[in-house]
């Protein structure tokens, strides 16, 4: 990122940020399509930004191992060369035709036991005493990280939520999905209200996506988002008294070796309509991390209102709604603050090993991450700053995160403040 695109994003990123459908009050027939490579500061002026979907072509995918190996000649999974890598390797695997609250139960099955099942389905037309198995959430880049089946596309590396937890060392938020022709994922919006990409090995999936604020007309008169969007019972408007108001989904056809790019705060329900293998990443960066904060408040504030009644017998009624809410969600405020200064921190080493960055220089940069952050440039790494600094004086006047008890903060905010400060003059 020049200097020039990143005092143009820094205006940009302040600006309210409603997509076409809010605006048209219907959808568009169309989204836009890559067909092949262009700047990352356009599709970071043009999607990230106003958080709107894109597709990109085969040809993003092309030199990737998992497209060569995982899929045969004639496009379909290429079951023996997966069992050759994978055979006896823990798998998590959700069954499409069971309910479990708002999604379908998982059970944990080795690799082999779930490609046996879906050989017998296809010979079977699709269908199995068993249901619909769909292998997802499968942290396999971690698991075999020296595979090297993928690489990510520049447009989607500064991806701090994988950053965070790489450092860590906990979890990640990358993952292989595969299944049969007929499996399918419920409505839902992603983690934290995350960015995602999603990658065709092979296979076409089919995509019903609606922009933020719609899923408030998809709700049934107790509050609780649909679970199948196309369902019948939507219709009946003693159930679900707003569906009507609901625009029309944004459906897209995901062809094999395309990606889609799925803007923050998008629910989503996605079918695969073929034998379909995919690789999904969730991510966030400095152009949603403000509805992430948001996320957060309202994801505690649920909270607060469902054990009302006990805050005033309760000393700590505070610090068990913080309790509540990292079970629930995977964060609280505390590790969202932590989460900041390691990804502040990050980028202030990076530009302190930057030469010259006042320039705008970004040949030369060297740090510990520094393949991702050189590629995209100091500039790039102030305006993530200045992000860093927008949410950290938020939650500053926040009166949730001023109740914490200042031993849980391993860092005063008001110092990493004045550090980022200091840090960003250098290159602006």
């Amino acid at each position: 990122m020049d200097r020039e695109t990143f005092h143009s994003c820094c205006s940009l990123v302040k600006m309210p940020r409603r997509s076409r459908l809010q605006h048209q009050g219907s959808s568009p027939h169309f989204v836009d399509y890559m067909e092949r490579a262009t700047a990352y500061s356009r599709f970071f002026k043009n999607y990230l930004l106003p958080n709107q979907p894109c597709m990109f072509s085969k040809k993003f995918t092309e030199d990737w191992n998992c497209r060569k190996h995982w899929v045969t000649h004639e496009g379909k999974p290429n079951f023996q060369k997966l069992l050759q890598e994978f055979e006896d390797t823990p798998v998590p695997v959700a069954n499409c035709n069971a309910k479990e609250y708002n999604a379908n139960p998982k059970q944990i099955m080795p690799f082999k036991e779930f490609i046996q099942y879906w050989r017998e389905y296809i010979q079977n037309g699709h269908s199995s005493p068993r249901g619909c198995l769909y292998l997802k959430d499968w942290h396999m880049q971690r698991m075999f990280p020296e595979h090297n089946a993928y690489k990510t596309p520049v447009y989607f590396s500064s991806d701090w939520l994988n950053e965070y937890w790489d450092t860590i060392e906990v979890d990640d938020y990358r993952f292989v999905y595969m299944g049969p022709k007929g499996s399918w994922t419920p409505f839902h919006a992603d983690v934290f209200r995350s960015y995602s990409w999603s990658a065709n090995i092979c296979g076409r999936k089919k995509w019903l996506l609606y922009p933020p604020g719609q899923e408030e007309f998809l709700r049934d008169c107790h509050g609780n988002l649909a679970y199948d969007v196309t369902a019948a019972v939507l219709q009946d408007k003693g159930q679900f008294p707003h569906f009507e108001e609901a625009c029309q989904p944004l459906e897209i056809i995901q062809e094999a070796g395309e990606i889609i790019f799925v803007p923050s705060g998008w629910h989503h329900q996605v079918y695969n309509l073929e034998d379909t293998i995919s690789i999904n990443h969730n991510w966030l960066n400095g152009c949603n991390l403000d509805v992430m904060w948001q996320f957060l408040q309202e994801e505690l504030s649920s909270v607060q209102k469902e054990i009302e009644e006990w805050r005033d017998t309760m000393d700590t009624w505070h610090q068990h709604c913080q309790v509540i809410m990292k079970s629930c969600t995977g964060i609280d405020y505390v590790e969202f603050s932590t989460f900041l200064k390691t990804i502040a921190n990050n980028r202030m080493s990076f530009l302190n090993s930057c030469p010259g960055s006042g320039s705008g220089g970004a040949s030369g940069c060297q740090s510990f991450l520094s393949e991702t952050l050189s590629a995209l440039g100091p500039h790039h790494a102030a305006f993530d700053l200045q992000r860093v600094v927008h949410i950290l004086e938020s939650m500053l006047s926040n009166e949730d995160f001023k109740r914490l008890e200042p031993s849980a903060l391993a860092f005063k905010p008001e110092d990493l403040l004045q550090e980022i400060r200091e840090a960003v003059h250098t290159i602006v």
